[in-house]
């Protein structure tokens, strides 16, 4: 699939450049990103975050440190934290919005606004819940997803029109494709039972993070942070019949699921059973990634 995709994109740049009024040069550099996309490493992802935060930073007033909402994280968290491999950098922009956003080197942000209407267990339930975006690479999938998104838009502004002028001015076009762009309904469920974790971690009551996703709830549909975070009263109801023990995690499920084909492959086929076991328990042992 990778190389079908290449080939097409390749396609796309040679006939964006035989067309009379197209910068070839930019033409050929929508092709070169729409591949680097997809082959994106570690240290690129860790830079394109690092550039996207500077961005984001300097279009938002940063708490200082002698700041009240500043303080209050520094409490909670600390200014960085480590956590499953993954050193988390926090921040506070002075903004009422509703709001938080990670990205995929584990930067994270909380805008004032979400810190007004949070408590401090509900407010470790919802970063928590934004560091299991970037523990699961929830978030370096979105970057490889708007980082492609550009090359296409740069294809587009290849061309010498007003639609092409538009296009090319976009600067923070993949910066707002970051932070606009919706979870998956599994990524959010990933995420809300890290959250859990990372509140029962830090000695607070499940029950906060049920608290919170209603709070959330009372923001309405089309609130920009429900945007890329859906559905919080349907997310508040599973986390409140997990807290029962009337469901289970995705990784417990995922994990039962495993644990009943081992057993019907060990009662039917135990020579193959015996041969696989250790492959099978490599496989169980891996991070789930939606």
């Amino acid at each position: 699939m990778r190389h079908y995709l290449i080939i097409f994109i390749s396609c796309l740049v040679l006939n964006l450049s035989g067309c009379e009024n197209t910068d070839i040069q930019l033409a050929t550099g929508a092709g070169i990103d729409a591949i680097k996309a997809i082959t994106l490493t570690d240290e690129a992802v860790a830079e394109l975050s690092r550039k996207s935060s500077e961005y984001l930073d300097s279009q938002h007033t940063v708490a200082p440190e002698t700041n009240k909402f500043a303080q209050r994280l520094s409490t909670l968290t600390g200014d960085l934290y480590g956590e499953d491999d993954f050193t988390f950098k926090y921040k506070v922009y002075l903004d009422n919005q509703v709001n938080a956003f990670a990205m995929a080197d584990g930067t994270i942000r909380v805008y004032s606004g979400l810190m007004d209407m949070l408590d401090n267990g509900e407010l470790h339930f919802v970063i928590g819940h934004e560091m299991g975006h970037v523990v699961r690479q929830h978030t370096r999938k979105r970057l490889r997803l708007a980082y492609g998104a550009k090359a296409v838009r740069k294809g587009i502004a290849s061309q010498n029109s007003a639609a092409g002028n538009i296009a090319g001015s976009q600067i923070g076009g993949v910066v707002e494709m970051l932070i606009g762009a919706q979870f998956s309904q599994l990524e959010e469920k990933v995420a809300d039972d890290y959250g859990l974790t990372f509140l029962k971690k830090k000695g607070y009551p499940p029950e906060k993070a049920v608290s919170a996703l209603k709070k959330l709830a009372t923001l309405g549909g089309n609130h920009s942070f429900l945007s890329s975070h859906p559905d919080p009263e349907a997310r508040a109801k599973r986390i409140e019949l997990q807290i029962q023990g009337k469901a289970l995690s995705i990784e417990d499920a995922r994990q039962g699921f495993i644990d009943k084909i081992l057993a019907r492959l060990e009662k039917w086929f135990p020579a193959i059973f015996a041969s696989f076991s250790q492959v099978l328990s490599s496989a169980i042992n891996k991070p789930l990634q939606a």
